[in-house]
């Protein structure tokens, strides 16, 4: 019995050390590391640097130990191009650009970086991408000839071939996504979810070969409107954030959750802030509960799966990215900065 009674306490000692804790943040500290006069919306951790590309055709790295920051000048011609968009894989950076023409650049192998796709026309406008592996990789952009603009690498971001619209699902007039923080595709194992201004949610469950398209109730009624940012804390749960970043305040049906992979959606805090954001992210190692949003009205912070909110600060960044349970690191106009949550 004795021996029974100390088997029984070491469990539940052990339980409870294994329990995931809530996170609860209340407070965030803002450490500036980045100063220039630029629009910073695209920012990727890699290998111990902080990526990041803008407008004017800057682009550097950050290292995160030294804090050293490295920046150069990408032109085009005589263009400056704005890149809203990059990607990395465990060799190589990637940067693309938004509107007519689209440029990729990837890191070439005389260390400067090398155009490997353009694309001209009136209705070109590329918005965010990501990699699955070290091989194929996905960037998508605004309609053209009724269906998104999809391009997919299988080369390690050497070639790029752009996906026909007989081979994806057709799109609303107008549908296009929002290139506010490159955080309007989520890529997991060989799915993708791609969120957009219609509010609808793109899955591919194969690495782009096949697609399906899915409603939420996120409000699009306006060219303003509709998805702006998406995360999935695994394959099943994931929230996405929109609002009007011409009527930041208004906070009616603009989040969202899934737990089914992205194929119904639920709304959240409906008519409760935050109203408009650019970026939500959720927080490592919380299960799900943990939560931030930001855009140029604050940061933002749930630790109940997104039923309730607070403001930690009302910091204006663009676009987040964690780096472990309590730092992350934010970006956008005119900074990059360290954010600590305590």
């Amino acid at each position: 019995m004795r021996y029974l009674f100390l088997i029984i306490i070491l469990f539940i000692v052990y339980s409870c050390s294994h329990a995931v804790k809530k996170p609860n943040f209340t407070e965030v500290k803002v450490e500036v590391l980045y100063e220039d006069s630029l629009s910073i919306r695209a920012i990727e951790l890699m290998n111990g640097s902080l990526g990041f590309a803008a407008n004017k055709g800057v682009f550097g790295t950050i290292d995160l130990q030294t804090k050293t920051i490295r920046t150069n000048i990408q032109k085009y011609d005589s263009l400056l191009p704005e890149f809203r968009a990059i990607a990395h894989t465990s060799t190589d950076f990637f940067m693309l650009s938004v509107a007519n023409p689209a440029l990729l650049y990837k890191t070439g192998d005389k260390g400067s970086m090398e155009l490997v796709y353009t694309e001209e026309g009136e209705d070109v406008f590329y918005d965010s991408m990501a990699f699955w592996n070290d091989k194929e990789g996905i960037a998508i952009g605004d309609s053209m000839a009724g269906c998104l603009s999809i391009i997919i690498t299988r080369d390690g971001g050497y070639s790029w071939n752009k996906l026909s619209c007989t081979q994806l699902p057709e799109a609303p007039e107008g549908e296009g996504a929002f290139a506010a923080s490159n955080t309007n595709i989520v890529v997991q194992g060989n799915k993708a979810w791609i969120g957009t201004t219609r509010a609808r949610v793109y899955y591919t469950s194969d690495k782009g070969l096949s697609w399906e398209v899915f409603q939420t109730p996120i409000r699009s009624e306006k060219p303003t409107q509709g998805i702006y940012s998406m995360d999935f804390y695994d394959s099943s749960l994931g929230i996405a954030i929109g609002g009007d970043y011409t009527d930041p305040v208004k906070n009616i049906a603009n989040k969202a959750i899934s737990h089914d992979g992205g194929k119904s959606w639920q709304l959240l805090a409906n008519n409760q802030d935050p109203g408009y954001k650019s970026c939500i992210q959720f927080v490592p190692d919380s299960e799900g509960k943990g939560i931030v949003a930001v855009g140029f009205t604050g940061i933002s912070y749930s630790n109940d799966m997104g039923i309730n909110w607070k403001t930690l600060s009302n910091e204006g960044f663009y676009t987040m990215r964690f780096q472990n349970d309590s730092v992350a690191y934010a970006a956008g106009r005119n900074r990059i900065a360290r954010l600590t949550f305590k």
